[in-house]
């Protein structure tokens, strides 16, 4: 079975917090999620993790055992076990998967949107190409005129696209199926992931992403009882950009050898000056966990702005290039054509 995703983990953890907030016990929880279930594999792993707490297993260890849920979800559904917080945990984790879809659904946007308008570009381009331009030859083959320069070579890409059309048609289903495997596989978007972090037009957004991550879980797992080095290691699996891991496990080591988490934060430079001042204040105050909260909210209002801002103004850039390109490639034909025209008229 599969590893669930973030909208079926956010039914997950919602449904068990209303179950359990109305006072019955998890297992008892499972068998009401059970029944409004249908057949199919959510109501099969339903069944397996019954059967397993049936036989005397808690909760997050039937979770961890059934291979399908994050070990960040399994942790913290232990931590709710032993504090008796169970249903709030569940329902500040179905909050936080929230968030994480919601933020993985504009990064998509950002880079599905790029692709979609670049594909059509490819395909009116190669249409105006290969099916309009040879009737542009034929027209000067009638005519008796051979066409050199900047008007010949066009009229000469359109008769070696339309030559080789089969093997570009194989290259787009190739193209096809990689954006498939980039975008909807495990494997592939975790190459993506990494090309994400790399590159230097989205390095900056990466990085905003991953520390919105980390203040959401610090928040989650400070919230829900877990002191700050508890928090770090919890949170230390959820991060995978390379530069801010890191960051969380310079902070790690410096709590562990009796610095302050502030302290920590502000010498990795984890987090900017301002939101460094509100995490020591926060600390000083005891309400660190609803500081992390804030920073994470902030960053999410950034990233989107980022995210709006970049496609507005790709949109009308993809609109000029392709409007510009196809102008060009029927002037640099009509005008000799037009002038032969004018010609035969005179």
């Amino acid at each position: 079975m599969k590893a669930l995703n973030n909208t079926e983990l956010i039914f997950f953890c919602s449904q068990l917090a209303l179950t359990l907030r109305s006072g019955i016990s998890s297992l008892e929880s499972l068998s009401l999620m059970r029944e409004d279930t249908p057949e199919g594999d959510g109501r099969k792993l339903l069944d397996q993790l019954i059967r397993q707490m049936e036989e005397g297993d808690s909760l997050s260890g039937t979770l961890a055992s059934s291979g399908v849920f994050p070990s960040y979800l399994c942790g913290m559904a232990g931590l709710g076990e032993q504090t008796g917080r169970l249903d709030d945990v569940m329902e500040a984790l179905a909050a936080h998967y929230r968030r994480e879809e919601a933020l993985s659904r504009n990064l998509r946007s950002a880079v599905a949107y790029p692709l979609v308008m670049l594909g059509m570009m490819i395909a009116v381009m190669a249409v105006l190409l290969v099916k309009v331009m040879p009737v542009f030859q034929q027209v000067f083959d009638q005519l008796g005129v051979h066409m050199s320069g900047v008007p010949g070579a066009v009229l000469e890409l359109g008769r070696v696209l339309g030559d080789y059309s089969a093997l570009l048609l194989i290259l787009a289903v190739i193209a096809a199926a990689a954006c498939v495997f980039f975008f909807f596989t495990e494997k592939g978007r975790k190459a993506s992931s990494g090309f994400f972090n790399r590159s230097v037009f989205t390095r900056r957004l990466a990085e905003k992403t991953a520390r919105s991550r980390f203040a959401s879980a610090m928040y989650l797992s400070l919230s829900s009882g877990l002191d700050v080095d508890q928090s770090l290691e919890m949170t230390a699996r959820l991060v995978e950009h390379p530069k801010v891991a890191e960051q969380i496990r310079e902070i790690r080591r410096g709590v562990s050898e009796g610095e302050s988490f502030p302290d920590a934060a502000a010498r990795t430079k984890i987090f900017p000056g301002a939101y460094t001042r509100m995490l020591a204040a926060g600390f000083r105050a005891g309400s660190l966990d609803e500081v992390m909260r804030q920073i994470s909210a902030q960053y999410d209002e950034e990233i989107e702005e980022r995210i709006d801002s970049l496609l507005g103004r790709l949109e009308p850039t993809l609109v000029a290039v392709l409007s510009v390109a196809v102008g060009l490639i029927l002037l640099s034909v009509m005008l000799p054509l037009l002038g032969i025209m004018v010609g035969i008229g005179g």
